[in-house]
Formats: structure tokens, sequence, C-alpha cells
């Protein structure tokens, strides 16, 4: 497994309309996309480009959602997690797995739709890493 570009930084929000408009402007973000709802993964998502990477948002869908645990210990919100590309998940993971890395359920389609998965924050000196297959063009 060879470590890929930083996709996006993952940042939980008790409110994804408040933060768009903390990004737009206090620092002048433009690329800013619509959000969506990602009801298996419980959150709803915004993206905001930025030149080298994005930031995502992510906003609990429910009280059920992952994110809502996020916000529990942190209400104002924070960083959640980095996301790194990667160009094969399944030999990614087997490698992780391999080398003794806690990864967090099996692949599934994440909001780029593509394959992700998450890798235990305790095996990665406490940050919170998901991995995600690149685009095959």
């Amino acid at each position: 497994m060879t470590l890929g570009r930083l996709n996006h930084v993952g940042v939980a929000t008790p409110s994804i309309a408040v933060s768009i408009a903390m990004y737009r402007d206090l620092l002048g973000a433009e690329a800013i996309g619509e959000p969506f709802d990602l009801p298996a993964q419980g959150v709803k998502v915004c993206f905001i480009d930025a030149p080298n990477m994005q930031i995502e948002l992510i906003e609990p869908y429910d009280d059920a959602s992952p994110i809502a645990g996020f916000l529990a210990k942190n209400p104002a919100g924070g960083q959640h997690h980095l996301c790194f590309e990667v160009a094969d998940i399944d030999a990614a993971v087997a490698e992780l797995t391999a080398k003794g890395a806690r990864v967090l359920g099996k692949p599934r389609i994440g909001a780029h739709g593509t394959p992700i998965v998450f890798v235990h924050p305790r095996d990665m000196g406490g940050v919170l890493i998901e991995l995600m297959e690149t685009h095959k063009h």
C-alpha cells in the first residue's frame, strides 16, 4: 500500500448551514457543494473545495448517527478525520490488517461514490483515518 494524497479533512458540525457561512464569510470559500444526505452512514454531507483538497462538513442525519456521539463530546464540532486516497482499498485493508491495524468494518461506498474504510485512531496516533479508493478513470 502506498499512501496517496490527502483528499479531505472531515469536520463534524452541529449545523452544515452555519459552517458553510463561516467558511464562506470568514475564509472566502467560493466552491461550496450542495449538502446531501447519506442515510446509510447516518450523516448529511457538504464538500467545500480548497485549491489542494476538500473540507467535508458532516452533520448527524439523526440521533443514531456516529457523528451525534462525536458532537455529544464536542458540542461545537471539530476535526473528525483525515481522508487519504489509496489505489486499491481491498489491498490496503489486507495490508493494514496483516500489520495489526484495526480496520473499522468492511469497505463501503462513501460520499465520493468510491469505496472507503476507516482505521482505528488508536492505531494511528489518535487520529481517525479514512482511506478512500482513488477514482478509476
